[in-house]
């Protein structure tokens, strides 16, 4: 039962993410190709146990993380700047007031990093570790392949900007906080 939910629980993750690329203007090129993706994953959750736990998650993985790399990249071909920071250990670095417009932050360490009052606008955040990053007064509008589970896992506040498909976290305060 354990190994089908971690199965499942990760097939979830990948329609999350291709749902959200069907969404982006930009990703119009390869809309085809993502719908195609997006059915045959959601046909992955509907077999049996014993399919799921004999699956090769990490092909399927590769062939979806190909295309989400495709739509991030076409998301963020207009983007100023475009930093590749794809995997970088950030943990607990001051960026504070940085502008991160369109950065491609896929799998970066950002634990604790100092993030408040950055522009993330656009940015690629896909597999970003947010754990207590202050993120108090950033803007996250339209970060490309945020979850919630991000923005839980940060320190923001009133002050924070994000999509409205998001929600406050609870822990985090009502007011701004400090600068």
């Amino acid at each position: 039962m354990f190994d089908v939910f971690a199965v499942m629980r990760q097939l979830h993750e990948l329609l999350w993410y291709l749902a959200e690329a069907l969404t982006l203007d930009a990703a119009r090129p390869v809309y085809g190709e993502l719908e195609r993706a997006f059915d045959a994953t959601e046909r992955l959750t509907l077999e049996s146990p014993e399919v799921l736990v004999r699956l090769d998650f990490g092909a399927v993985r590769q062939g979806v993380n190909d295309l989400l790399l495709r739509v991030s990249e076409l998301a963020r071909e207009k983007q100023p700047g475009k930093k590749d920071l794809r995997g970088a250990d950030l943990m607990g670095a001051d960026l504070k007031g940085a502008d991160l417009r369109g950065a491609s932050l896929r799998g970066a360490y950002l634990i604790g990093a100092d993030l408040r009052g950055a522009d993330l606008r656009g940015a690629d955040v896909i597999g970003a570790d947010l754990r207590g990053a202050k993120i108090a007064g950033a803007d996250l509008t339209g970060a490309v392949f945020l979850i919630q589970s991000q923005l839980d896992a940060a320190n923001g506040d009133a002050t924070t900007k994000f999509s409205p498909s998001f929600h406050r976290p609870a822990h985090w305060p009502d007011v701004s906080q400090p600068k």
